[in-house]
């Protein structure tokens, strides 16, 4: 009896799980494990590895060509908020002129009204048959009427003046309103390069100074020159900025004569621009971006040109990369966000980037999307 209560309180023995029980206690254990391991390491995201040079390269390359796609959407929108201020102090100085001619106007009614007020108390006829000179009052008279001719004509002056003004007013404030916005357009692009820029300058700054140099040597040979930049994006000193300037001086001018002799003054002026810095917006004389080197050539020249690159390259006649001739304005990108001044040769001077001062550089080394001859 003890031996039997004895073995009815034993624990029975566990047999192992087989065919589907065993299955099912596998993936429990599994998911058990997973969601340990999951609570283990919940808010530790994996590390992201860091860019390559190649890639920080590559994306410095972006950022220099978007900020001169948004410095040639600069140029263009200064060009209309120039044309906008224009517009309203236009606007401004004939409203002037007007309210002066007004004002004119009004002075000789109120002097006539006044006249007329001293003299009309009596009524005409009255005044007649009192006369003791009859014939000088009628003659006083048909001045009167000619006088009330004249005033009917400058009431009539008054109120065309005052419609003018409130056409001219109306006009003004649109103009305003256009400027305001011409303004908040030129801002936003003045944003955007800037920033383009600094994370340009915040990417080249990971580089190790090995990197840098390789970066420097691959931007310059696609470019056609030699200085370097530096972090900020300006050159690594005066002397290897003079050095690329004075490299670039001594190349061999083209073989190829300019077609005529505004072209040649053209690509003369470009020559004599060498060496000088790239800035966004600039034209002339200290320092250029593409489309105020190639304005400024012409110019001197005695040719106006648009101020930016896709209007540059509607300011002439289209001619095939084959027919290209000194003088013809080459450009690239799908965008038509870069401007060169064609000198012969397959080469081009141009204002390459920031940190990257004007230089002759080949023609085959950027994306080619036409060319335009202006004269």
């Amino acid at each position: 009896m003890a031996a039997h209560r004895k073995s009815a309180h034993r624990k029975p023995k566990q047999r192992p799980f087989t065919g589907p029980a065993a299955r099912t206690a596998a993936t429990l254990a599994l998911a058990g494990a997973a969601t340990a391991t999951s609570a283990t390491g919940a808010g530790a995201a994996p590390a992201e590895p860091a860019p390559t040079a190649a890639q920080v390269r590559a994306k410095v390359d972006r950022l220099y060509h978007d900020a001169e796609v948004a410095t040639e959407k600069y140029n263009g929108a200064k060009e209309k908020e120039a044309a906008a201020t224009k517009a309203v102090d236009t606007l401004a100085d004939e409203a002037a002129r007007r309210t002066d001619r007004l004002n004119t106007a009004r002075h000789a009614l109120g002097s006539m009204a006044t006249a007329q007020y001293r003299t009309g108390a009596l009524d005409p006829a009255v005044q007649l048959a009192l006369s003791s000179d009859p014939d000088s009052y009628l003659e006083r008279a048909a001045h009167l009427d000619r006088a009330g001719d004249r005033q009917a004509s400058l009431l009539s002056n008054i109120r065309r003046q005052l419609s003018g003004i409130a056409r001219v007013k109306a006009r003004a404030d649109q103009e305003t309103e256009a400027l305001a916005a011409r303004r908040a357009e030129l801002d936003k692009h003045r944003t955007a390069i800037r920033t383009k820029l600094a994370d340009a300058r915040t990417l080249l700054a990971t580089l190790t100074a090995a990197e840098r140099a390789v970066y420097e040597r691959s931007a310059d040979a696609a470019h056609g020159g030699s200085p370097a930049t530096s972090a900020d994006g300006s050159t690594t000193g005066p002397d290897r900025a003079v050095a690329g300037a004075h490299a670039d001086r001594s190349a061999p001018r083209a073989s190829v004569a300019a077609p005529n002799s505004r072209a040649a003054r053209a690509v003369s002026f470009a020559h004599g621009a060498i060496g000088k810095p790239y800035v966004w917006g600039a034209t002339g004389p200290g320092a250029f971006d593409c489309s105020g080197l190639t304005q400024a050539a012409w110019k001197a020249a005695g040719v106006s040109l648009p101020r930016t690159t896709y209007t540059q390259i509607n300011a002439g006649q289209r001619v095939s990369r084959s027919e290209l001739a000194p003088g013809d304005l080459v450009f690239f990108y799908s965008g038509i966000s870069h401007v060169g001044l064609y000198i012969g040769g397959g080469q081009m001077i141009h204002a390459p980037r920031p940190g990257a001062p004007v230089r002759i550089a080949p023609i085959s080394q950027m994306p080619f999307a036409g060319a335009t001859r202006v004269a």
